[in-house]
């Protein structure tokens, strides 16, 4: 089947320490695609390489089935690639209109010059953009919010906020990083849905601690561990693995205590090993 992203081979470094070692994985159209592990084991990093926020040591990426360099930043609208950050990335003296606006600019005909010389078809753009946006806060149940501060309002919702833009540019593959973070169990059962309903407009993939989200939402389960893909497979599949159950506990795990051991944690890296690793690339 066609993939829309696929990576092979995909290794990362800094100063010389190994945080990607020859990592793959597909994305299909409309597959919501999970990415678990400990703490430190390289989700953040994985995101950064295809985001253009660190140069891979090696690796090839194909878009749509055909090789592609690895991008930059300024160039993943233009492919179809949003994502969300760890944090909110809100910008405090916008309003929540504006700021998912801001995520729509990939769809305005006017330049700088037009915008800055008020001409007809910044004017155009500006209603477009200010329409879409607020189709976007609608859809997520946010429009009541759009003329208030995003400081004025609960992390909840801020969230919601953050995950609007990223939906505003209208992306193939929407990339979210941990974005069930900081919400209450409602609202992340409310996370699920919006993330279930995205599946016939564009590919999803999650990285998230947070193994219940994981498991009702996504198609198939990348684990990875200190930089290694070590399963992938349905969340089914991945839920039955030692390697798995092992990376998350930290201790040896035999077929008999990987049959009584609980799935996974719910907040991945709690226990075991993963408390003392800490993910290379955050900020």
């Amino acid at each position: 089947m066609e993939s829309l992203l696929r990576i092979d081979d995909l290794g990362v470094s800094f100063g010389g320490l190994s945080a990607l070692d020859a990592v793959s994985l597909s994305v299909r159209p409309g597959e919501v695609l999970g990415v678990i592990g400990p703490n430190g084991a390289g989700k953040t990093t994985l995101f950064n390489a295809v985001c253009g926020f660190v140069r891979p040591a090696s690796g090839t990426l194909h878009w749509q089935d055909r090789p592609v360099s690895w991008p930059r930043p300024h160039q993943l609208a233009r492919l179809g690639i949003a994502r969300t950050l760890q944090g909110l990335g809100l910008f405090p003296r916008l309003t929540v209109l504006e700021n998912v606006m801001v995520g729509a600019t990939r769809h305005a005909r006017a330049g700088f010059a037009s915008a800055l010389l008020g001409l007809p078809r910044s004017d155009r753009d500006e209603r477009l953009l200010r329409h879409r946006a607020l189709a976007v806060l609608r859809e997520l149940g946010a429009e009541d919010v759009a003329g208030r501060l995003p400081g004025e309002l609960p992390y909840g919702v801020q969230k919601q906020v953050a995950l609007a833009r990223a939906l505003a540019g209208e992306p193939r593959l929407l990339l979210l990083d941990e974005p069930a973070s900081g919400l209450s169990e409602a609202e992340m059962r409310r996370l699920g849905e919006v993330i279930g309903g995205l599946r016939e407009r564009m590919a999803v993939v999650i990285v998230e601690h947070h193994m219940d989200l994981v498991m009702s939402v996504c198609d198939r389960v990348l684990v990875l561990d200190f930089g290694r893909a070590i399963a992938q497979g349905t969340p089914d599949e991945v839920r039955d693995d030692p390697l798995v159950t092992e990376a998350y506990l930290g201790d040896e795990v035999t077929e008999e205590t990987a049959a009584t051991a609980a799935p996974a944690p719910t907040t991945a890296g709690t226990a075991g090993t993963g408390d003392a690793r800490e993910e290379s690339s955050r900020a």
